[in-house]
């Protein structure tokens, strides 16, 4: 799926220029885990329940089939937004930026007015980048985190180059400090890239009319 880089909230991360740092991948035994992140276990229970949202969601859908057929690496998809989530909000408390409650509730209250009501918000988030409705309110966590570290950082907004480059470099400091290990089923942690193997962890897409109109008559797919 191609996300329009005008809005405001629609980030294709820029890639920075150096050498690439693969964390270890399944060098010491985690039973039950699905990755482990510093001394944060993500487990296989945990990113299976993540999976079984969107897809309950996803059978809920008109589009279903389509959605479930795009959606065919959900668990590494999934898998890779945990890690993201993690290394990114320990990035962001070592560089003193805070997200409030209140901040991800007025960027949800922004989205609903945007696409025209609560329901349309989450056919979107489903269709576009495979996440449940439940699991919005962390999207927006993570976005509303990478636009204060990167204001935090530098001063540059998260939809410039500049700002994106921040947030990366932090994120790969961050990622080597604290050491991802991946259960191999799942692939390797790309630090370089904050993204597991192929599989980027999607940043949201801010909910326009016009992108609205869109997948309503085209069924956009679920990222992943």
């Amino acid at each position: 799926m191609h996300r329009r880089r005008r809005t405001a909230l629609s980030v294709s991360v820029a890639l920075v220029a150096a050498a690439p740092l693969l964390a270890a991948c399944g060098s010491q035994p985690h039973p039950g885990a699905a990755a482990v992140v510093g001394k944060d276990r993500i487990t296989v229970a945990a990113l299976q329940t993540q999976v079984n949202d969107v897809r309950a969601a996803q059978n809920k859908s008109p589009q279903a089939a389509e959605l479930i057929k795009s959606s065919n690496n959900l668990s590494g998809m999934k898998l890779g937004t945990m890690i993201f989530d993690r290394v990114l909000a320990k990035a962001a408390s070592d560089a003193g930026a805070k997200v409030t409650r209140k901040d991800v509730q007025d960027a949800r209250a922004q989205l609903v007015k945007q696409a025209g009501s609560e329901q349309r918000l989450q056919q979107v988030y489903l269709q576009q980048n495979g996440i449940a409705p439940g699991q919005i309110d962390q999207a927006l966590q993570e976005q509303v985190t990478a636009s204060k570290l990167a204001a935090k950082l530098g001063g540059a907004s998260l939809s410039t180059p500049q700002g994106q480059s921040a947030v990366l470099q932090a994120m790969m400091k961050t990622s080597r400090a604290m050491g991802v290990d991946v259960n191999p089923r799942y692939g390797v942690w790309d630090a370089k890239k904050s993204q597991l193997g192929a599989y980027k962890t999607p940043w949201i897409t801010e909910v326009t009319k016009e992108q609205t109109a869109q997948s309503a008559g085209t069924g956009v797919s679920a990222a992943g």
